[in-house]
């Protein structure tokens, strides 16, 4: 199923969401499936979470089920038992196959309230041209050094018609932005802090970034939806 956190939802961790969609489930009535040993889990395998703070329009998750359901009807109660903001968008029939192994890129939209969008075309243009881009972010493992320019398949800054979300009365650059799943992953934040390397680009409020699109990335630069076989009833195995 792909879902959306949208809003003031966006600050929820991966951790909450996961409690808050165990819940859910159970107040449903769904018929989820259990993992087997002492301490039994539900079967639930979730796809490249976005950062907490991020909004996003494509999250994935599979669950596995102890009966067929109504996939409308699952989406119907599942979204009722959400909170708004959390809104489970579509739900479909896997036919075999990993939903992880259709991920390898995700889409981005990312607002720079206060910045110009010459000053952040320049910034842009100078990422592009540098074969390498290090930064470094504070790891679990400790503070980690690693190249942010890699992974970007494509950034852009895109006129926008009309204010973007929560922007209003100042300039907002707005970044265009692919990135492949490496490791280690790069995030939206991880290309900002690059920004800032290449051109000293610091936004002087922080930024808004949103999921457009996860997906396998094709030869053309698009993002494959991973739901499309299944909707087509196509068995991966």
């Amino acid at each position: 199923m792909r879902y959306a956190k949208r809003g003031p939802l966006r600050f929820t961790s991966h951790r909450d969401f996961a409690r808050a969609f165990e819940r859910a489930l159970r107040r449903s009535g769904v018929p989820v499936a259990f993992s087997q040993g002492f301490t039994p889990h539900p079967k639930i395998s979730y796809a490249s979470a976005a950062p907490t703070g991020t909004a996003s329009e494509a999250e994935y998750l599979e669950v596995g089920l102890q009966a067929e359901v109504d996939p409308e009807a699952l989406r119907v109660a599942l979204d009722a038992a959400l909170s708004p903001g959390l809104d489970v968008l579509e739900v479909v029939v896997a036919h075999g196959g990993s939903l992880a192994d259709r991920i390898d890129a995700s889409h981005w939209r990312i607002e720079l309230p206060g910045v110009e969008s010459d000053v952040a075309r320049q910034a842009v243009e100078k990422f592009r041209a540098s074969s390498e881009v290090l930064v470094e972010r504070l790891t679990k493992q400790g503070r980690r050094t690693f190249d942010a320019r890699e992974a970007v398949n494509r950034v852009d800054v895109i006129d926008q018609t009309g204010a973007p979300s929560e922007v209003a009365g100042v300039p907002c650059a707005i970044l265009d932005l692919v990135i492949r799943q490496v490791t280690p992953s790069v995030r939206p934040d991880d290309v900002l802090s690059g920004l800032r390397v290449v051109a000293d680009l610091e936004p002087p409020v922080p930024p808004r970034a949103t999921r457009l699109a996860q997906g396998s990335l094709t030869a053309h630069g698009a993002i494959a939806d991973p739901l499309e076989a299944d909707r087509d009833g196509v068995d991966h195995r």
